[in-house]
């Protein structure tokens, strides 16, 4: 089981965007905390390409982890606190549910072997597990370097 390119660069983005919009010690030129930073600033700052890095925006956006804000002072902030979002949230932003095979994100299965197979009623606890595993790990723990 590998992630996408996009899923691994969207918790980079992610991490990022969490410490741009919750840490002290980012002030702006009037010594301000910053609350708010943009897909470019995010882009620089991790090396993720600006394309792609105002795709991820937008895909996150619309899974409600990140908040565009417009006018005077805008950008983009975390939609709720970095502790209230875990991996899995931003893993199925971008590749949608959490499933090792289509057998549990259908209520149908197309296999051939669907209905002699043995295997079939275990995944939901396989599945269940990791996507426990990913939803115990917080953006606040990947945006503050800890180990996990």
């Amino acid at each position: 089981m590998r992630l996408s390119s996009l899923a691994d660069y969207a918790v980079v983005m992610m991490g990022a965007a969490a410490r741009h919009c919750g840490s002290a010690s980012l002030v702006d030129a009037e010594g301000r905390k910053r609350a708010r930073t943009s897909a470019t600033e995010l882009a620089a700052e991790t090396g993720i390409p600006l394309p792609t890095a105002q795709k991820l925006v937008s895909l996150l956006t619309r899974a409600g982890l990140l908040k565009s804000v417009r006018g005077a002072g805008g950008g983009i902030k975390l939609a709720r606190p970095s502790a209230a979002i875990s991996l899995a949230d931003i893993i199925e932003a971008i590749e949608g549910p959490i499933a090792m095979t289509n057998c549990t994100t259908h209520t149908t299965c197309s296999c051939t072997i669907a209905p002699d197979c043995s295997v079939k009623p275990h995944w939901n606890a396989v599945n269940s597990a990791i996507r426990g595993a990913l939803g115990d790990v917080s953006l606040a723990s990947i945006s503050a370097g800890a180990r996990i």
